[in-house]
């Protein structure tokens, strides 16, 4: 199948508005994440087969403030990228219409991860997330994570859907 036809099948490349009614209800029913990893607090617009814009309130109560660093806490690069990859999840989930059929967006790799600048608590981390190749069961994603304007960190990956086991 071509990417083309992919495309077509997931939902075509602008085939409609911007879906932007999306709360932490519909978040808890596209992902299996829970508290503490649970990454994604609301999503702002998802274009279907396309792009997600989605954001994570960065809080001083999260768990791996306590160690990270104390004093200097600073959220880790790779939960930076794990909340790049649920958004991710979110998009494929909603392309492909599987969100509350129980299956899961499962990482297979990660590719040019760079982190920019230290992201700290009380801010709001925008997540943003681009299709960047499109199969069947196989997605390829860049991402862009970012506190007001400002690049935080930013990487490329690949997920797969899958059945739970």
């Amino acid at each position: 199948m071509s990417d083309t036809e992919a495309n077509a099948e997931a939902g075509g490349e602008n085939s409609a508005a911007p879906i932007t009614d999306y709360d932490i209800a519909k978040v808890l029913d596209a992902l299996p994440h829970r508290y503490p990893l649970l990454l994604v607090d609301r999503v702002k617009s998802i274009h279907l087969g396309e792009r997600i814009h989605a954001v994570k309130a960065v809080s001083m109560n999260e768990e791996f403030f306590q160690g990270h660093f104390p004093g200097s806490p600073i959220m880790p690069g790779v939960l930076q990228i794990e909340a790049l990859a649920q958004a991710a999840a979110i998009l494929g989930m909603e392309t492909l219409e599987l969100a509350g059929t129980g299956k899961l967006v499962l990482f297979m790799g990660i590719d040019n991860a760079k982190f920019r600048a230290p992201v700290t608590p009380g801010c709001l981390l925008d997540l943003e997330v681009e299709f960047t190749k499109k199969r069947a069961r196989v997605c390829k994603f860049a991402g862009k994570a970012s506190v007001e304007g400002k690049v935080s960190c930013e990487c490329e990956f690949t997920a797969m859907i899958a059945d739970p086991e």
